[in-house]
C-alpha cells in the first residue's frame, strides 16, 4: 500500500510540474514578427547540371582463377547464355560474357603475368567481385568533370575496352571500395 502511495505521490508531482512548464512555456513565448520575403522564379536559380549523366549498369566483373570451369557453371548449372572466350591483350585479360537479361557478368581471367588480374588472384586465391561497370554518354566529358571533382582515374584517358567502346576505370579509393569502370553507352 505504501508503495502504491509512493507512485501516486510521484504521478502527482510529474502532473504538476508538467503543467507549471506548459504555462510557463506559453508565458515565454512572443508573437513572432512577420518578415516580408521576396520570391524569385525558380528557373532564374536553375544552376547547370553536369554536362554527362549516369547510365545503366553494364556488367559486374568477376575475377575467376580458371576461367572454363566458371564459364561451365554459368552455363551448364544455371543456364545462362555464355559468349566464347576473347582475349584482350591490350587489358592483360581473357574475357567471357554471361547474358543475365538486364545486365552481364563479366568473367576475367589474366593474360599474362603483368596483367592487374594476375595480381587481384594474387590476393584473392578463389577470384571475385573485381569491378563494376556503368554506362555514361559522354566519357570524355565524364572524365573531365571527374578530374576537376578530384576522383582519380586508373588511366589519363579512356581507352577501348571488351565491348569495343572507350573505358575509363575509377580509383576504388575515391569510390567507396569499389574498383568503378566508365564505359561510352
Amino acid at each position: 500500500m505504501a508503495y502504491m502511495l509512493k507512485v501516486a505521490a510521484a504521478a502527482a508531482a510529474a502532473a504538476v510540474a508538467a503543467e507549471s512548464a506548459i504555462g510557463l512555456f506559453s508565458r515565454l513565448q512572443t508573437p513572432v514578427p512577420k518578415v516580408r520575403t521576396f520570391s524569385t522564379s525558380l528557373s532564374s536559380l536553375q544552376v547547370a547540371g553536369p554536362v554527362w549523366n549516369l547510365g545503366r549498369l553494364n556488367h559486374v566483373a568477376i575475377a575467376v582463377p580458371d576461367l572454363e570451369k566458371a564459364k561451365a557453371f554459368y552455363m551448364d548449372i544455371l543456364g545462362a547464355h555464355v559468349s566464347e572466350t576473347v582475349p584482350i591483350p591490350e587489358h592483360g585479360v581473357s574475357v567471357v560474357f554471361v547474358n543475365l537479361g538486364n545486365t552481364k557478368m563479366e568473367l576475367l581471367h589474366p593474360l599474362g603475368n603483368d596483367s592487374p588480374i594476375a595480381a587481384f588472384l594474387q590476393k584473392n586465391k578463389a577470384g571475385g567481385m573485381h569491378h563494376i561497370c556503368i554506362e555514361v554518354d559522354d566519357i570524355n566529358a565524364a572524365v573531365m568533370d571527374l578530374k576537376e571533382k578530384k576522383i582519380r582515374s586508373l588511366s589519363e584517358e579512356a581507352k577501348i575496352g571488351a565491348h569495343g567502346k572507350p573505358v575509363i576505370f575509377l580509383h576504388p579509393k575515391d569510390c567507396g571500395g569499389v574498383l568503378v569502370e566508365l564505359e561510352q553507352a
